[in-house]
This record gives structure tokens, C-alpha cells and sequence, in this order.
């Protein structure tokens, strides 16, 4: 049995894995051509619709509309769909804080409801228990590499007369039942942030398939301007949310790469899934039937610690990086971030109606504190030899279960 790195052994692994983004001179010529062009922006330039109508149509989309980034696409996909001061917005727990301080900044309320505990995506069962007379509209986010049960989101929405809006920032590429992330709601935004799995370092799309909520958008992102033709009679206070050619230069080179990469990391995924159903103690997350094909933004797995010797999850994440993997927690839930802070002087309406402090979502709290691991999406683009280093370390730590028993991540790393 090989000693564990975090005690002074050997590490698994010392080599980098893939590094992101990637690039070549396809960003490089794409950017210079930009340059050389002198169209720099929304009103000179087309690249930004090129690549908005070309990334729609992959995800199954008629319409899209490029935007600055995917915080500002959500604000203005909430305006588009008429939500306002003190409407209620539903948003799941576990989910990056834009999902709801989108909400915050047009007047409105998040109302958070918990996860299902085997994607880590919106309950629809806590949606529907959390609907009020105030509710205006719900933000389904598909996160990491799960979507959200789209089914009976839109069951209950339309029903209920909601609008949805699907938070796609982890979701490029990915499907259920064939049919594109952010062709399900009545809106869909994605993100390109420079983590994404397709980057321009910052930037972002709002999708839809109702030529009025793309027209509202378009308003709404071009400083209240509508266009021609576009049959909007009431007056818009719009902000500067409009896209660059620089940034849309650069997701034209990126998106030329997508579906490959896409592919790989679920081959990936699939590899990986297959050894954590065979080690005790871990466990890959349910990808549901309809789902047909993930996104692969971060891979998350499940850890348990009371089958491994009650080992705690930060010892067990310690031990892994040590062993030369990039495990880590996951965020914490959108209540509990210092990021978010609801003031009465700035929010008076959430602040009045929702005691976020004293909130407590069992599922949610369950898989950040205790439960939930990750990986970027770049070590999915390694080589099979590269994904058999991660299993390898997995198995290594579980070997040696009693060196770390009852140790805190201070003690060995002291």
C-alpha cells in the first residue's frame, strides 16, 4: 500500500492537466481581422449576429441576442418578460448569485427553493409549493453538467401562467429529449465568461423563441431603442448591454470547436461515472433518461463520508490534491454568500418579505457542506491515461482510510 502524498508519500500524479482556454491562431487572426476592419462595436460590425444566430441554431433556438454578459442578459430577460418591483422570482438554492441578484436589481424577490438530490437542479416539487400570487416567474438553472427537469418546469409553468427562464451558463451543447438547452422556456441565457466551456473572457446570449421577448431584449440591451418593424408601443428604459466584435470574433473560433470538445468530455464523463459506481463511498450524479446529452461545464460527483471511515469531505479533498488532482467544493448556496447582501435600504421589498438569514434548504445545504465534488471542465479534455491518474488517487486515498481517520485537514498539513 503507497503512502499518501499529504503524508509524504509519492503523489500520483505531478504533471498539469489541460490548461484553459484553449486557443490558437484561429482567436489570434480573428481578433486581428477585427482590428484591421475598424468595426469595432454593435452598430458597425456583424460578427456578434453571426455568431448570436449560429449559436441559437444549435441550441434550437430562432432567435439570440448578443449581450455584454450573462448577469446582464438575466436582468434584461426578467424585464423582457415584465417582471417588476416586488414580483416574486423562484430560483433553486445551489446556483452562482447572478441567478438571483438579477432579480434583486429590477425591484423584484428571489424566493429560493431547494434541489433535487440527484442532479442538483431545481425540485419541481419545491417550485410548485413555493408559487404565490406574486410569482411572476422562475429561473430553472441547468447546473454544472445536469439539467433541470424541463418536463415539469413547463408543466407547472404553464399552468400557473409563469415565465421561464432557463439559466444556461453551464449548459452549451447540451440537450433534453434532442432539443437544446434554452429552447424549453420562453428565454434561455448563456453565459461566456472564461471559465465556460466557450469563452470570450466576458459575454453572454439571451436566447428565445418569441419574436416579442426578442425584440423586448433588443430594447432592453440597446439603450431602450426599438427597431423598426419591431411592434413595441410602450416606452423602454433600456441600459448599454450590447456585445463587442472583439468578444464575438473570439466565440466564433471557440464555438468552431465546441461540438468536438463537447463530445470528449462526455466520453470523459462516462469513464469516470463508470469507476465511481465501483468504489464505495462515491457515486457520479443521476443523469436523467431525457437528458440526452450534457454540457459538461463542471463534473460533479458524490462523496459519502460515513463509507469512508468518516473521513470528512475536506480531508478526503485535501488528500486528492495532494495526489496532484484539482478537486474541489463547490460554491455555497446563493443564501449563505457574502455576495449576497439584501439590504432594506437598497432591497426594501426582499428584505421586508424574505428572512434569507434564517433560511434552510436541508438538500441544498446537504450537498455543499457535506456531499458535493468537482472538477473543471478542462480535465475532461485529457487523455484516457490522464483520467485513469484521477481514479488512481480516488483509490489510493480509500486505501489508506485509516491514516486519515478521525484527522482534520490542519493536523496533516500542519
Amino acid at each position: 500500500m503507497s503512502k499518501l502524498a499529504i503524508l509524504g508519500g509519492a503523489p500520483v500524479r505531478t504533471a498539469p492537466f489541460p490548461s484553459w482556454p484553449v486557443r490558437d491562431e484561429r482567436e489570434a487572426e480573428a481578433v486581428a481581422e477585427v482590428a484591421r476592419s475598424g468595426q469595432w462595436g454593435f452598430f458597425s460590425g456583424t460578427r456578434q449576429f453571426d455568431f448570436a444566430s449560429q449559436f441559437a441554431a444549435y441550441q434550437d433556438v430562432k432567435y439570440g441576442f448578443p449581450v455584454m454578459n450573462a448577469t446582464c442578459g438575466l436582468e434584461i430577460a426578467l424585464k423582457a418578460a415584465g417582471v417588476g418591483a416586488g414580483d416574486e422570482v423562484i430560483v433553486p438554492g445551489f446556483t452562482w448569485v447572478a441567478t438571483a441578484s438579477c432579480a434583486l436589481t429590477i425591484g423584484a424577490v428571489p424566493i429560493f427553493v431547494d434541489i433535487d438530490p440527484g442532479t442538483y437542479c431545481l425540485d419541481p416539487k419545491a417550485l410548485e409549493a413555493a408559487i404565490t400570487p406574486r410569482t411572476k416567474a422562475i429561473i430553472p438553472v441547468h447546473l454544472y453538467s445536469c439539467m433541470a427537469d424541463m418536463d415539469a418546469i413547463m408543466e407547472i409553468a404553464n399552468r400557473r401562467h409563469l415565465v421561464v427562464i432557463e439559466d444556461c451558463a453551464h449548459a452549451h451543447g447540451a440537450r433534453w429529449r434532442g432539443k437544446g438547452a434554452g429552447s424549453w422556456g420562453h428565454m434561455g441565457v448563456f453565459s461566456f465568461q472564461e471559465g465556460k466551456t466557450m469563452s470570450s473572457g466576458e459575454g453572454g446570449l439571451v436566447v428565445t423563441n418569441d419574436k416579442r421577448y426578442e425584440a423586448l431584449v433588443h430594447a432592453y440591451a440597446n439603450c431602450g431603442r426599438v427597431r423598426e418593424g419591431d411592434d413595441l408601443a410602450e416606452g423602454i428604459i433600456g441600459w448599454n448591454y450590447r456585445m463587442t466584435e472583439w468578444q464575438a470574433a473570439i466565440l466564433l473560433a471557440q464555438f468552431s470547436r465546441l461540438e468536438e470538445q463537447t463530445a470528449k468530455r462526455n466520453e470523459a464523463m462516462g469513464y469516470l461515472d463508470k469507476y465511481w459506481e465501483q468504489i464505495d463511498g462515491l457515486a457520479p450524479m443521476r443523469v436523467d433518461v431525457r437528458q440526452t446529452r450534457r454540457g459538461a461545464y463542471v463534473y460533479t460527483f458524490r462523496y459519502d463520508a460515513a463509507k469512508f471511515k468518516g473521513v470528512s469531505r475536506s480531508v478526503f479533498v485535501a488528500a486528492m490534491q495532494r495526489e496532484g488532482i484539482p478537486l474541489s467544493a463547490p460554491y455555497t448556496p446563493v443564501y449563505r454568500s457574502p455576495l449576497f447582501v439584501v439590504s432594506p435600504a437598497e432591497f426594501p421589498a426582499a428584505a421586508a418579505r424574505c428572512d434569507y438569514a434564517g433560511l434552510r434548504l436541508p438538500v441544498t445545504e446537504h450537498a455543499v457542506t457535506e456531499e458535493c465534488l468537482s472538477m473543471r471542465h478542462s480535465l475532461l479534455l485529457s487523455e484516457p491515461k490522464d483520467l485513469a491518474d484521477i481514479v488512481t488517487a480516488a483509490l489510493k486515498v480509500r486505501e489508506n482510510l485509516g491514516e486519515l481517520a478521525g484527522k482534520t485537514v490542519e493536523e496533516l498539513t500542519a
